[in-house]
């Protein structure tokens, strides 16, 4: 057991990536048969759940919970915010969060460390030049209860950015960024907004942490993104809550010295790595060479292990963009594409779409990195993994387009 660490524990390649996916809940195969505490461990584990509208395939909140629980009903997501057991902020972008770290976020946002954030710079902006229409808004809340931007009438739409939005969601948008509003439910994934105070009411979290200084928050944010990666280098640390300062080596040897981070050397890294306490047991496995990847799955764009393109890059050498906001002349590998996470490496990517009308779900194109070695087991657990994901679409029925190597679409096909 490591009691005094120092910085002479090495870790090889695949012991630190190990470490990151058994932080992250996604080390080995989920049980059989979920339960819903599963569901809510899992986002506390993480920390954050990215929320994306982008269907093709799923929504990539139930994608992400997918890949580690497998085969779940993605109703526990819609309950468990409905119930209180988790809340909608921006954090990293607009995420589901556990209620449990409630205080945190919303100390964050109520010191103005958020106020960077793109979000909050639209709110802000939008609060100044037409409050009297924001006050309305909040007011027909207060009075009438809960409510869908579908229940306002429109008054005009002013296109800005992505979405062509009417001014009534633009209004409850900036409300919910500004914290007046909060999501009390979704429905048809359409957020149904309410009084902030109406939903915290009813959230899970300890009063006693309601207020936190500025530096207290400062600390968590940096604990709780080194604890939901398992291992970081210090540079990795402000993308996972997307907060202004980027952290040096300096900024977190106080929680070195103090024993809530374990420094470490990774071999190819060049700056060392820092592992929260709580993962010593891992840790220690992982020195012994005792922690396995035996999980293979398809994983969202917006899956924590590789939203951060530098990361994904350093961690498992693997250069991942999401193509859905390129431009269609400039994508190389498609529109919705899916990592492929095969026993602790990431070997490929997968275009995918779900027919839900017609039950089929299509492969456009699917490509392996140019070092995968291609046997009938790889090509055994790979169709595995494909389909398990097509019957959790209700889309038993795969068909294949493209692959590279071009034989892999073949290979795939016998074995589905």
């Amino acid at each position: 057991m490591i009691e005094n660490p120092s910085p002479a524990l090495k870790l090889g390649t695949q012991q630190a990536r190990n470490l990151h996916l058994a932080a992250q809940g996604i080390l080995r195969k989920p049980p059989a048969r979920p339960r819903r505490a599963d569901l809510l461990a899992a986002i506390e584990r993480m920390q954050l759940l990215q929320i994306d509208t982008i269907h093709v395939v799923a929504r990539s909140p139930y994608l992400v919970l997918f890949s580690r629980l497998g085969n779940y009903p993605v109703e526990w997501l819609d309950k468990a915010l409905e119930h209180g057991e988790i809340f909608e902020c921006w954090s990293h972008e607009a995420c589901f969060v556990p209620s449990s770290r409630f205080a945190v976020h919303r100390g964050q946002h109520a010191s103005g460390a958020r106020d960077h954030h793109w979000a909050c710079k639209n709110a802000a902006r939008l609060h100044d030049t037409q409050r009297a229409d924001m006050d309305a808004v909040l007011r027909r809340i207060r009075e009438q209860g809960p409510a869908k931007a579908s229940e306002f009438e429109s008054t005009k739409r002013a296109k800005t950015g992505w979405w062509d939005w009417k001014d009534e969601k633009r209004w409850l948008e900036a409300l919910f960024t500004r914290g007046e509003l909060m999501v009390a439910r979704r429905e048809r994934f359409q957020r149904v907004y309410d009084l902030s105070e109406r939903v915290v009411a009813r959230m899970e979290f300890d009063p006693h942490t309601a207020k936190l200084s500025d530096d207290e928050i400062e600390r968590a944010l940096i604990l709780d993104s080194i604890k939901a990666l398992g291992i970081a280098q210090a540079r990795w640390v402000a993308d996972y809550y997307r907060t202004r300062r980027k952290h040096k080596d300096a900024d977190l040897a106080g929680l070195v010295a103090s024993g809530d981070l374990i420094e470490v050397e990774v071999q190819g890294w060049a700056n060392p790595g820092y592992v929260h306490r709580d993962h010593v047991g891992n840790l220690n496995l992982a020195l012994a060479g005792k922690l396995r990847a035996t999980h293979t799955t398809l994983l969202s764009p917006f899956d924590p292990l590789v939203w951060d393109r530098a990361r994904a890059s350093i961690m498992f050498g693997f250069d991942y963009t999401i193509e859905c906001y390129v431009p269609e002349a400039k994508r190389r590998y498609g529109y919705f594409v899916l990592p492929i996470l095969h026993r602790g490496k990431l070997i490929g990517r997968l275009d995918a779409k779900a027919h839900r009308a017609d039950g089929r779900f299509e492969v456009k194109s699917i490509h392996l990195e140019g070092d995968v070695e291609v046997d009938a087991k790889l090509i055994e657990t790979l169709a595995t993994a494909i389909h398990a994901c097509a019957n959790w679409h209700q889309t038993p029925t795969v068909v294949f387009r493209r692959s590279e190597p071009r034989s892999l679409a073949v290979e795939l096909r016998k074995a589905l």
